[in-house]
């Protein structure tokens, strides 16, 4: 069955008979999403002041945390059949969500641009170790163009076909593989027992290496429901997504501490990739190079689902021109560090899926019906949450600030909406 998401409006749900993932097609999206030099390189940012013992630590807690909060707003798709924007309605009012959907427009942007430049810069090194300097394919310009092409083709396209057709049939195979090979040669060449023992500089607090990990997970939030709409059953979804995402990114962001301390101590990103080069003739590292434009798809695809609710175009027509500006902003910008980039997104959306956890599964118990103007308690536990963040960020940095924020935003939206049932009494819009 090949459906187009465009099929449907983003405010519409999905009818039941066309939801149609399982938790295999699932787990092959969110492994896939959960990969990629983006990935490898949030390890190395970690690294130096963690060291590997500490990197690893803070990983797999990060990546547990921010994976089992991932797959609950997962389930809200499934549950609602509604994109992840226009679920937003049914805790924020109709007007409410405009909000966090215009916000998501432009970190979605945001990030399939930073997805066509680590694209564009890791073939351009490529075409350089190949050919030589002067060579058509070192041309960052040429990969800049045909990485934002295939991003921006595979959003026009839907992500049932690209789920379906490519990555379960044998998109997810390729990089199983990719990641054996990565992992052998780390063994084979890198004395990790000498590694493990050797401390971080201390030039990164713990807490932070941990909001950074979590981040990962987390910046998937805004979107995931445009893809677990079409699941199955909300066990298939929550399994195959947790697990998928899981296995993927802790895998990719350990290696990517790893092969920074072994292999490129000074965590340049060009002394990474160029380490990452140097496996199996750069095989694996093309591999997990062409799934980084599955994650530039999902950004693309879903900045246009967003972008549906705030102008009444088609959703294909949208992501052709989102896709274009990604483009566009990645042929003229740098490649910054995107550690901070990271840390703000966590500071907006983390505190905002806190209101909808409890809104959707404590409050209503996974009922429907959306407000019609706004839900204004849900929209004060949501500046609540944010300013916590802020504050403990900037205040009490050892402590960590993304799931406090998370955490307070929930607790301020139960403990509003009972003192304040009446504004948050559902309705049919």
């Amino acid at each position: 069955m090949n459906i187009q998401p465009s099929t449907y409006s983003p405010d519409n749900a999905v009818p039941s008979d066309n939801r149609v993932f399982g938790a295999r097609d699932l787990f092959s999206l969110w492994f896939s999403l959960g990969i990629g030099l983006m990935v490898l390189q949030t390890g190395a940012l970690l690294a130096p002041g963690l060291g590997l013992s500490g990197s690893l630590l803070a990983i797999f807690l990060g990546t547990l945390v921010g994976v089992l909060l991932l797959a609950a707003v997962g389930v809200i798709g499934s549950d609602t059949g509604l994109s992840a924007m226009a679920a937003l309605k049914l805790s924020l009012g109709s007007r409410g969500a405009s909000l966090p959907a215009l916000l998501n427009l432009l970190q979605l942007i945001g990030w399939g641009s930073f997805e066509i430049i680590v694209m564009r810069d890791a073939a351009s090194l490529l075409g350089t170790r190949a050919f030589s300097d002067g060579s058509v394919f070192a041309s960052p310009l040429l990969w800049t163009l045909f990485f934002g092409g295939l991003a921006t083709l595979l959003a026009v396209s839907g992500p049932l076909t690209f789920v379906r057709q490519i990555l379960r049939k044998w998109g997810i195979w390729l990089l199983l593989g990719a990641c054996l090979w990565l992992t052998w040669n780390l063994l084979a060449k890198a004395d990790l027992a000498a590694l493990w023992a050797r401390p971080g500089d201390g030039s990164l607090p713990f807490a932070v290496g941990f909001d950074i990990a979590i981040a990962m997970p987390l910046s998937w939030l805004p979107l995931i429901a445009d893809y677990s709409r079409f699941g199955k059953h909300a066990k298939s979804v929550f399994g195959g997504t947790a697990l998928g995402f899981f296995i993927g990114n802790v895998w990719l962001m350990s290696l990517g501490v790893a092969y920074t301390l072994a292999f490129a101590p000074s965590g340049e990103v060009n002394a990474l990739l160029l380490a990452l080069a140097g496996a199996g003739l750069g095989i694996p590292l093309l591999l997990i190079l062409l799934d980084e434009s599955e994650n530039a798809f999902a950004d693309i695809h879903s900045a246009a689902v967003s972008s549906a609710m705030l102008v009444r175009l088609k959703v294909e027509h949208l992501a052709l021109a989102i896709g274009v500006v990604c483009t566009l902003i990645a042929c003229v910008a740098p490649l910054a560090q995107y550690q901070n980039f990271l840390l703000l997104i966590g500071s907006v959306f983390a505190p905002l899926f806190g209101v909808v956890l409890v809104d959707h599964f404590i409050l209503r118990r996974r009922g429907q019906g959306v407000v019609v103007g706004l839900r204004w308690p849900a929209l004060v536990a949501w500046l609540g949450g944010i300013a916590t963040y802020h504050l403990l960020a900037n205040l009490y940095p050892d402590i960590g600030a993304t799931l406090p924020a998370l955490v307070l935003a929930g607790a301020l939206q139960f403990v509003l909406a009972r003192a304040f049932s009446g504004a948050q009494a559902p309705a049919q819009a």
